[in-house]
């Protein structure tokens, strides 16, 4: 068996193949090589702050491919200017490898309009002001929305709520001021349902309920009653409604009348009309009678007086013995009959005369 291995016929045809399996591996990398520019290398020129245009001409002219992509704004430097390579200048790459220039764009990227529509003005205004965007003018119109922001505009045009717009823009905004009032009511009997509701809304007042006769929802119907009349005189946003039918008014006649006696209020002009006169009165005001303190007069005392008993005598007639009266004084109150009670004096005393007493 081992001398069969080595047959020289063996050993040719191990020989044989091993140069065929060589051979095969050499041309694979031969073409390989030859395919992926093996060897072949191009620096990655610098053109880092220069404009795309003159950096897209010099990447054509050494071979290489280029792919742009715009970074941030940035106002410091110019727009379409190159701001980052990759890969880097200097890096060694294969003929016709892509090149990434990182550009700086000419201004803002656009951004979206947030949804503040019918928000209050003040938040609105917060919100605008946070994504980018300028407020112009403002402009206020009568709705009963009041100080809510009804419409955006730029440049004189609306836009929704989403729509792409570049960074700080200037845009104007329509507030609510409120609704008008005594606003006249229009006179759409006679129209279809479909004209009466853009009459109605042009008139800044809404469409409440609507009823047809048949019961349908027919828009082409036609309006043979209303409330409230027109000519009358309501509020912005008010609602009116309508009484449609495929009939003409003229035919509902009867109808009209019945609703007339439900909407409508009879005012009997036969009576004259009542006058009303206003009475002007002034508020009379009387001072409060305090009543006069009442003053006690005191009671004058009557001094006590002694009267001197007389004594007889039988054999001395000049003889009499008298007594000295006691006298005292007393003040008066003021007002009194008495003396006045300025000042009080003490008088001396005096001793009374003698009567002559006669005895017979």
């Amino acid at each position: 068996m081992l001398k069969s291995l080595f047959n020289w016929k063996v050993l040719l045809n191990l020989v044989v193949a091993i140069g065929v399996f060589v051979g095969l591996v050499w041309l694979t990398f031969r073409w390989l090589e030859y395919h992926t520019n093996h060897g072949q290398e191009i620096p990655v020129p610098n053109v880092v702050n220069k404009s795309v245009h003159d950096a897209v001409k010099i990447l054509d002219d050494t071979g290489l491919e280029y792919e742009v992509d715009s970074a941030n704004y940035d106002p410091k430097y110019r727009p379409f200017q190159v701001l980052q390579v990759y890969p880097a200048p200097g890096s060694r790459v294969k003929d016709g490898r892509t090149v990434t220039l990182k550009v700086n764009p000419r201004t803002w990227a656009p951004i979206a309009v947030p949804n503040v529509i019918n928000k209050y003005s003040g938040l609105a205004f917060q919100r605008l002001d946070q994504v980018g965007l300028k407020i112009g003018d403002t402009i206020y119109e009568p709705s009963i929305q009041k100080d809510a922001l009804l419409r955006i505009l730029y440049k004189g045009n609306a836009v929704n709520p989403g729509t792409r717009l570049p960074r700080f823009s200037t845009i104007d905004v329509v507030v609510g001021s409120g609704p008008m009032r005594n606003i006249s009511i229009p006179n759409v009997v006679g129209l279809t349902v479909k004209e009466a509701r853009a009459v109605i809304t042009k008139s800044m007042f809404e469409v409440g309920l609507v009823e047809h006769e048949d019961g349908g929802k027919d828009e082409s119907d036609i309006i043979y009653y209303q409330d409230p009349a027109s000519g009358d005189v309501r509020d912005q946003g008010m609602q009116i409604d309508l009484w449609a039918s495929k009939r003409t008014p003229a035919e509902l006649r009867a109808k009209v009348e019945q609703l007339n006696s439900i909407y409508r209020m009879k005012v009997d002009t036969s009576l004259p009309p009542v006058r009303y006169e206003e009475v002007h009165s002034e508020p009379s005001y009387e001072a409060p009678v305090v009543p006069a303190p009442r003053r006690e007069t005191p009671k004058p005392e009557v001094p006590k007086t002694e009267t001197p008993k007389p004594q007889t005598t039988t054999s001395k007639p000049a003889a009499q013995s008298t007594e000295k009266p006691k006298t005292s004084t007393t003040t008066s109150a003021a007002g009194s009959t008495a003396k006045p009670a300025a000042t009080t004096t003490q008088q001396p005393s005096q001793k009374p005369k003698a009567k002559k007493v006669v005895v017979e």
